[in-house]
């Protein structure tokens, strides 16, 4: 390893690349929090408030009787839930009992959510009854379920989950035992489980720390976080819901993203510290009452999940007074990768400069081990104790995934001359729409199932809201009637997520084809309007 690596000059004064990164288990973490702010605030839902003791008291009650229920070490445990007290319980509970976790999407329809219970063999599930969701957890195929009663908890009554006397001894688990299987499509295709382990996930929140720290952005007691992001999304999971409880602050979580609302619990809650993605930071600048609210609680503001548009950025550091810190990374990193240096230029696809303790170099994407020279534009290869030993069950995709210790993301990028770091392009046909991964060829086969579609090919179109969002293109069969988007949607409302759904439909005669006879998406992504 050659350094200094040319990124390091620009690091704030304090802040070492090489300084320690802290790995643990989880349920350490969690641990010497408690020892260190046991009657300090944890986490907020609705008129639920949680002390650091009362938590981890309640997880482990909620470990013991998911062993009790026969959960082994190693075990999977599905989580189908949204944002709820129950998340960070079962999280937490799950991983102390000795299991692994997997994270359902709610957004995700019936046959997707089967598919990935079997890919990663779920034994458990633990679910919600609340509207909507209970209907299609009780469809999944797994041996033991848990809905949790969430409306009659939150007025006093059980939760109905699994509960049982603390151990006198819990099930051994060292940091390099897997955590979290993580699905992520990566670039391409159906999506696939990311193993990360506790030392990942921990190592992530301890460089997001050796970081911030010298920004003055330490996460610590009486900072209030205001939770937004899905929890079963990386960037939720780690960036704000294990970084606060690392350092001791209070976690307040809502259930859905809503504008107004979000503005109001700033203003009420005294919020000091919010993670959002694009589009949500788009709709708070947008909103008719943001000149009249009172946002000088506010001590740090992120953005992640997708490139920000630099008009954005702009409007939330004069609405703010600080500037929203934001960078690069994914599920197979924890997500941490880059950041924005405070108070540097916004440049668009900027994404900062590798966080310490990462290593971030540009390839050939046709010779992977042939590192390129600064100012190039490449893949990037990314390295450090956050990053995915790799996908469970998929060997080949492991193998194609590595460089030596190396993991390719699939991403092109450019170090610019003073060390900085351009994202130039995600691969060419995966769709980011709302900070979600959409991938054509899933949205493909969907429609292909239509029986009046005879081709059909999807791009990523700029979508104002979401940043990209999908177009589709097909061809009918002779004599087939009239089909709309909105006639089209309804077909898919059961086979796709509302962040996968279409949102342009254009009819052609035919599709256009590559020399070798495959539909051309380059073509018809430089056709679109």
């Amino acid at each position: 390893m050659q350094r200094p690596f040319p990124w390091e000059g620009l690091y704030p004064p304090g802040t070492d690349w090489g300084a320690p990164v802290e790995t643990s288990t989880l349920p350490e973490l969690l641990a010497r929090s408690v020892g260190r702010f046991a009657d300090e605030p944890a986490l907020l839902f609705q008129a639920t408030r949680w002390d650091y003791r009362t938590f981890a008291a309640h997880v482990d009650r909620l470990a013991a009787g998911l062993i009790a229920a026969g959960l082994r070490p190693g075990d999977r445990v599905a989580l189908h839930l949204p944002n709820t007290l129950t998340h960070p319980l079962s999280f937490f509970g799950v991983l102390r009992a000795g299991g692994i976790v997997t994270h359902l999407t709610p957004l995700d329809p019936l046959r997707t959510l089967q598919r990935k219970i079997a890919d990663v063999g779920a034994r458990f599930l633990i679910a919600t009854d609340l509207p909507n969701l209970r209907e299609i957890s009780e469809k999944l195929d797994v041996e033991q379920r848990f809905i949790s009663r969430e409306a009659a908890w939150l007025d006093g009554g059980a939760l109905g989950l699994p509960d049982a006397a603390p151990l006198s001894e819990w099930p051994a688990l060292v940091a390099e035992d897997i955590a979290l299987l993580q699905f992520t499509g990566g670039t391409t295709g159906h999506p696939k489980a990311a193993k990360l382990s506790h030392a990942n996930l921990s190592a992530a929140t301890s460089i997001y720390t050796n970081w911030n720290a010298a920004f003055g952005r330490r996460v610590q007691p009486g900072e209030r976080s205001l939770l937004v992001l899905p929890l079963f999304h990386i960037f939720a999971l780690t960036s704000v819901m294990v970084r606060a409880l690392a350092g001791g602050a209070e976690l307040l979580i809502h259930a859905r993203f809503d504008a107004e609302a979000v503005l109001d619990a700033i203003e009420r809650d005294r919020v000091t510290l919010m993670s959002g993605v694009p589009t949500m930071w788009t709709a708070l600048s947008r909103s008719p009452s943001i000149d009249k609210r009172d946002l000088s609680s506010l001590k740090a503001v992120f953005s992640g999940g997708a490139p920000l548009p630099v008009d954005i950025a702009e409007r939330i550091e004069a609405l703010t007074g600080h500037r929203l810190g934001g960078g690069w990374g994914m599920t197979e990193t924890s997500p941490t990768g880059t950041n924005l240096i405070p108070g540097s230029l916004n440049v668009p696809g900027g994404i900062g400069v590798p966080l310490p303790g990462i290593e971030l170099r540009i390839v050939d994407p046709t010779d992977p081990a042939r590192e390129l020279p600064q100012g190039e534009i490449g893949e990037m290869a990314i390295r450090g104790p956050n990053v995915t030993p790799g996908y469970w069950n998929r060997p080949e995709d492991n193998a194609r995934a590595f460089v030596g210790s190396f993991f390719l993301t699939g991403d092109l990028g450019q170090m610019q001359p003073d060390g900085t770091f351009v994202l130039v392009d995600r691969k060419k046909d995966m769709i980011l729409s709302g900070g979600f991964n959409v991938y054509p060829r899933v949205i493909e086969e969907a429609i292909g199932e239509h029986p009046d579609v005879t081709e059909v090919a999807v791009i990523g179109v700029d979508d104002e809201y979401r940043g990209q969002s999908a177009k589709a293109f097909v061809s009918l069969r002779p004599g087939a009637d009239v089909l709309t988007l909105d006639v089209l949607r309804a077909f898919l409302a059961d086979k796709l997520g509302r962040h996968e759904m279409p949102t342009q439909l254009e009819i052609r005669a035919a599709l256009p084809k590559t020399p070798v006879g495959k539909l051309s998406r380059q073509e018809l992504r430089e056709s679109a309007p």
